[in-house]
């Protein structure tokens, strides 16, 4: 239920009826279908998974799952998934038992990770982005504590200059970090091809180098994606 909460923070919403007086729908939203049947299993839910179209190619390329029993809705209320939450989520309190799968479930909802190269040297990356400052400081605070590392420097973005987004981002040693801490727990909930990228990293035979001499990652972005 921790990764669902953390799915649902990424690409979940929450709203309310209008036919009907302090009723709501849950709803889940994602490219990937195998993920939303897998969550819909382990919340023993009936509904049904339908199509929606993208709002940028108006192809029916989307799925979604809307779960409208009141106790779920009233608990993620509760847990702080409120209506029109883009601009107005604030950090989520999980034990730390299980914040490694409410991270790993937010990861596959607002996550990305692949591997690229500079100077013909293989690199990984990965980041979380947000469009809620506090809520991502205060993930970027509990999160790098948990590994043992600095806290990472948010950075700003702009969508189509739309929508602004707040990114943290990990390298190698960091990223090879982060999978530990979100896949060693055994759990059948995950998107497959972002940790088969990460299992990708493990098997890439990487020369000699010394930490301190790998390539300089400014630049990262000009460069060809290897794996995504």
């Amino acid at each position: 239920m921790s990764y669902i909460l953390g799915f649902s923070v990424a690409d979940g919403s929450i709203y309310k009826r209008r036919d009907r007086k302090d009723s709501f729908i849950f709803n889940i939203t994602n490219k990937d279908y195998c993920i939303l049947e897998n969550i819909k299993r382990a919340m023993g839910a009936g509904y049904r998974i339908g199509t929606k179209a993208s709002g940028y190619t108006g192809k029916k390329d989307y799925y979604y799952l809307q779960i409208s029993n009141k106790q779920v809705c009233k608990d993620l209320l509760s847990l702080g998934i409120r209506p029109r939450k883009t601009y107005r989520l604030d950090p989520i309190r999980v034990p730390n038992e299980y914040f490694p799968d409410f991270t790993r479930g937010f990861f596959d909802g607002d996550g990305t990770v692949y591997i690229y190269e500079v100077n013909k040297t293989p690199q990984i990356k990965a980041e979380f982005i947000s469009t809620s400052l506090p809520f991502l400081k205060e993930l970027n605070q509990r999160l790098c504590r948990n590994l043992r590392i600095p806290p990472k420097s948010i950075h700003r973005e702009s969508i189509k200059g739309k929508m602004t987004m707040y990114g943290i981002c990990f390298y190698i040693d960091d990223c090879e970090r982060l999978a530990n801490f979100m896949y060693d727990r055994n759990s059948s909930l995950y998107l497959r091809r972002k940790r088969q990228i990460f299992e990708k990293w493990k098997s890439i035979k990487r020369r000699r180098y010394f930490k301190q001499n790998y390539p300089s990652k400014i630049g990262w972005h000009l460069n060809q994606k290897l794996y995504a």
